[in-house]
């Protein structure tokens, strides 16, 4: 298995325990310069009650306090959904240098589905999207399916 998928693989796991928590599947992880995976995260916004609760953040939050600084040079970052302008700031401004996406997010993803806001900063972030694409999507399509059937779902 490719590093690359190793580590969407993490994030992917990531995702699945966000969706456990009646999140929408969205998982990340910061990988440092010699491999090893610094920073998790998942979506918590639901059960936190805070807009700002997105795995990429998380993620950024973990791999920081693990370098004890904010500066997160070298290291890559894997999420499983493009992340959004504010996710892709934080990406920028934590100044990590590759980043690795499974789905594209055609509403509001910021490496290039809407906007790419890595072309409007100056920085050097690689950007690489679908990544094990066909499972990260997957988890999307298969927890918004269960919610449109638990909606109609009739009452007892």
């Amino acid at each position: 298995m490719p590093k690359q998928d190793e580590y969407m693989s993490a994030a992917i796991a990531q995702a699945r325990a966000a969706a456990a928590e009646g999140e929408i599947p969205v998982g990340c992880v910061v990988v440092d310069p010699d491999g090893k995976i610094i920073g998790r995260g998942r979506n918590r916004r639901e059960n936190n009650h805070d807009a700002a609760a997105h795995a990429e953040l998380e993620a950024i939050r973990e791999a920081g306090e693990a370098r004890g600084g904010w500066r997160l040079d070298g290291c890559d970052i894997y999420v499983t959904l493009e992340p959004c302008p504010m996710c892709a700031g934080a990406i920028i401004n934590a100044r990590i240098s590759r980043v690795y996406y499974g789905a594209r997010e055609p509403v509001s993803g910021a490496c290039g589905s809407v906007i790419n806001l890595f072309m409007e900063y100056p920085n050097d972030a690689a950007i690489t999207g679908g990544v094990l694409e066909t499972q990260c999507r997957a988890e999307l399509e298969a927890f918004f399916a269960s919610r449109r059937a638990a909606a109609s779902a009739p009452f007892k």
